[in-house]
């Protein structure tokens, strides 16, 4: 029963953290991109407005930050359920 417990709490635990990622990505992708770009057009980046910067490349780097961050907070999670692969 114990063991039981702990699968349940590691799985909850880490459909948190996918959760939490999809909504991050969610924001800076479909809110600062497509719903929030002409308040964002109002702040240059050199000759770019901030809207286009961000649905054109600020979105991919925000992507490839929160795969690691990912990776980064599974990787503590697995230590604290002890199933990491170490």
């Amino acid at each position: 029963m114990g063991e039981n417990k702990s699968r349940q709490e590691y799985w909850k635990t880490n459909l948190k953290l996918v959760a939490e990622c999809l909504v991050a990505w969610f924001i800076v992708s479909y809110l600062f991109g497509i719903f929030l770009v002409d308040q964002l057009n109002a702040v240059s980046i050199g000759r770019y407005r901030l809207g286009f910067w961000v649905a054109q490349q600020g979105s991919m780097y925000f992507f490839i930050v929160l795969i690691f961050y990912y990776a980064w907070r599974m990787n503590r999670i697995d230590r604290e359920f002890g199933v990491n692969e170490d």
